[in-house]
């Protein structure tokens, strides 16, 4: 048993200090947390192509996310931002949400620089979906949304961005890429804003479809296991760039297993051709998935270079 050493009245002050003290602690984390992880759906009410996947929604602790039927906007928010918006979104093959890994850490990052990011839990086409088109819709959803919130979160609607990573660049330079194509109905006001990126960053993104690089697991739940040419090139993103394409920024590993290196080259050229302001950056070794890079390694430059870019086409 412990027992108080000293006066009973001085003991029970103590005892009252540490209460109050714990719980005005515990009062204050749970503010900040709350502030960190406040959420905007994308969709009032059910989203288009339903029903989607049945029962609670999955989150492994390594922070990776299955059976999404609400897609939404996770708002990290600087406490003093600089006028710019990321959207950024996580890889995982269009099967899960690698967000522990990928979107979280990258928002969070960019939050500490000041920038308003928006953290994208989108729907996954293999959950009970009748079209497999659902993570484009939440794409271009998102991107209307973020620049409609331009006056509340203090930021430039044309200074908006978007982030992806493996499968999420996919998603990213589709939304790049394809702002003008209706891949859903319109719902309401929102969808009347601009779904056009104001710049992009694709991390070791899955970009073309076509052979000999079809071979990825996000071209297999997008299109399945035996497409045809035509459905190969809907979902190349290089073969959608044209002069109204945003400045778009490349990094990957040449020694990439997942996404081929290729897939930057690519859509590099295809920038290049059409004369949008792009800059890549190849790493010798870095494999896939590293998100914000693994400390000492040549891929944890990629942020720094990232901000130098911005700087140089103006938008920091």
């Amino acid at each position: 048993m412990n027992k108080c050493n000293i006066k009973p009245y001085t003991c029970l002050f103590i005892s009252t200090f540490t209460f109050i003290f714990f719980l005005f602690t515990d009062s204050t984390v749970f503010a900040q947390n709350t502030a960190r992880s406040e959420d905007i759906p994308l969709w009032q009410g059910a989203p288009p192509d339903g029903p989607g996947p049945q029962g609670s929604e999955n989150v492994s602790t390594n922070g990776s996310y299955t059976n999404i039927s609400v897609p939404r906007l996770i708002v990290h928010q600087p406490e003093h931002p600089n006028g710019i918006a990321v959207l950024v979104i996580s890889g995982g093959g269009y099967a899960h949400l690698e967000a522990g890994k990928e979107s979280t850490p990258a928002a969070n990052w960019l939050q500490s620089e000041g920038i308003t990011a928006f953290e994208l839990i989108y729907r996954l086409p293999g959950e009970g979906w009748t079209n497999t088109n659902v993570p484009f819709q939440d794409g271009q959803r998102a991107m209307r949304i973020i620049r409609s919130l331009s006056k509340k979160y203090g930021y430039d609607p044309h200074r908006i961005g978007i982030m992806g990573f493996s499968a999420g660049g996919h998603l990213a330079g589709m939304t790049a890429t394809t702002f003008d194509q209706q891949f859903y109905t319109p719902v309401d006001k929102t969808d009347l804003v601009s779904a056009r990126p104001d710049f992009a960053a694709l991390l070791y993104p899955v970009i073309t479809m076509l052979p000999p690089y079809d071979h990825t697991h996000s071209e297999k739940e997008i299109i399945g296991k035996h497409p045809d040419k035509k459905a190969q090139k809907r979902y190349s993103v290089q073969l959608h760039v044209t002069r109204k394409t945003p400045p778009t920024f490349l990094a990957q590993a040449e020694d990439d297993p997942i996404s081929n290196v290729q897939n930057s080259r690519l859509m590099y050229s295809a920038l290049q051709e059409q004369q949008i302001l792009t800059e890549i950056h190849l790493f010798p070794t870095g494999g896939h998935g590293w998100g914000m890079g693994a400390p000492g390694l040549p891929e944890q430059e990629w942020p720094k270079y990232f901000k130098t870019w911005l700087k140089r086409i103006h938008i920091y």
